[in-house]
């Protein structure tokens, strides 16, 4: 018999615990002449704004030991060249929508959720929160009053379900998984690329056109690890793990310490069809070790 591989997480129901991580699988296009999106379970897109962005100059990616810096600067059509250039491509495919927005302050969050709200085959919003408020000059997410205020405006208006994505460039991010909570959310992920940056040694000057970037990839598995736990152990909604996974036991280390899904980003780049094969090797490993359902794995982790 094969073990039940559906999750829940905030209303969206998914066929398994696998997503692709925003900003990491475009908009689907690509990926589907490896894969059929719909086998994953849920498809999150790149992060949207309400005008097109062209986003940062080049170079604006830089392969570091374990990692890549990246520093694309949410490049995006805007909301109205999303739904009508690219959503209808997505409609093809029997698998979640989420939705990831950004803007430079709370009333351009509020209105790419109203926006999106009015649109067939959205099943979800993640808001990238990790961009900098304008009127204060930090992140949303740097900020626990921030956002609740920003996470609480969305949730009002929003006619699905919202998740919030959390930096983990932060001093306690359980303190801001708590403030996201606290103002509506649906679940929370985490964690989203952490800041540094690459330096030319022969021109003394940064690799990057903007001097520093977000580090992602296997490197930062360890931190993420430890804040999925920290979060886990701190709210009561879903969340979603991501942070350098590459494989399925990746993957599975972060049920175990509290992710009820996961996200997979860095790895797509390497090997297209890593979401495929990390969902065959969640099963196996169930079908292994007996286990009949994929949610009782979640916080299991023992400590002491």
């Amino acid at each position: 018999m094969k073990p039940d591989l559906n999750v829940t997480i905030g209303g969206i129901e998914m066929k398994n615990p696998v997503m692709c991580a925003s900003g990491t699988f475009g908009f689907g296009e690509e990926y589907a002449r490896f894969f059929d999106p719909g086998l994953m379970g849920a498809l999150v897109t790149k992060t949207i704004t309400l005008k097109p962005r062209e986003g940062n100059p080049p170079p604006r990616t830089k392969e570091t030991p374990s990692g890549m810096l990246n520093s694309i600067g949410l490049q995006n059509p805007g909301i109205e060249g999303f739904v009508r250039q690219k959503l209808p491509f997505l409609r093809k495919f029997r698998v979640p929508v989420i939705v990831s927005i950004a803007g430079e302050n709370s009333e351009e969050y509020v209105e790419l959720a109203k926006e999106l709200g009015r649109v067939r085959g959205i099943s979800g919003i993640e808001m990238n929160i990790s961009c900098p408020n304008v009127s204060s000059k930090k992140l949303f997410s740097q900020d626990k009053d921030s956002t609740y205020s920003v996470v609480r405006k969305v949730c009002r208006v929003s006619k699905i379900p919202v998740i919030a994505k959390l930096s983990p460039n932060v001093t306690d991010i359980a303190e801001i998984a708590r403030a996201a909570e606290r103002g509506g959310a649906d679940a929370v992920s985490l964690i989203n690329t952490i800041t540094g940056m690459a330096v030319d040694l022969s021109r003394k000057r940064p690799f990057l056109s903007t001097v520093t970037g977000g580090l992602s990839g296997p490197a930062i598995k360890p931190v993420a690890l430890r804040m999925v736990w920290e979060v886990y152990n701190a709210v009561k909604v879903p969340v979603i793990g991501m942070g350098g996974i590459m494989n399925a036991n990746d993957a599975l280390e972060f049920m175990i310490t509290g992710a009820s899904a996961v996200a997979v980003g860095t790895a797509n780049f390497i090997n297209p069809l890593a979401i495929p094969q990390i969902i065959e090797g969640i099963e196996k490993y169930l079908v292994r070790n007996n286990i009949k359902s994929i949610n009782s794995i979640t916080g299991t982790l023992k400590i002491g």
